[in-house]
């Protein structure tokens, strides 16, 4: 069975929109289990029942924003192993640092396309 059948992965974004071209990318790649949730605080609720594999967060967010997620991800028994990919259109090398000194996996810079987005899962966790 190929990696793309088996990988679960959690696309978080407080716009509607977002969360569905990710969504549409995922599934265009046949990667069958996704979910979503609309901000960090409704991910760790959701992820606390359904854990996944991966996790591909917004940045900018009210509530929770991406990185309080991560930290937040990385500091719990369950998630801290969970791969996770950051999606921001303030790609500042502040804001990357940081990401990758709380253990973030990879980033990918808005606008993207599917492309950019199959490459960067793919950098985290093999070939689909």
């Amino acid at each position: 069975m190929a990696l793309r059948d088996q990988i679960r992965i959690m696309v978080v974004d407080d716009m509607s929109t977002s969360r569905g071209l990710i969504t549409q990318a995922l599934d265009s790649f046949g990667i069958p289990n996704v979910s979503s949730a609309e901000d960090g605080a409704d991910a760790l609720r959701v992820l606390a029942k359904a854990p996944v594999h991966l996790v591909i967060s917004d940045y900018n967010m009210p509530n929770m924003d991406g990185l309080k997620l991560l930290h937040s991800l990385r500091s719990g028994e369950k998630t801290k192993g969970v791969g996770f990919i950051l999606i921001t259109g303030r790609a500042e090398q502040q804001i990357i640092d940081y990401g990758r000194k709380l253990g973030m996996n990879n980033y990918l810079k808005k606008p993207f396309d599917p492309a950019d987005l199959r490459r960067c899962i793919e950098t985290v966790v093999g070939p689909l």
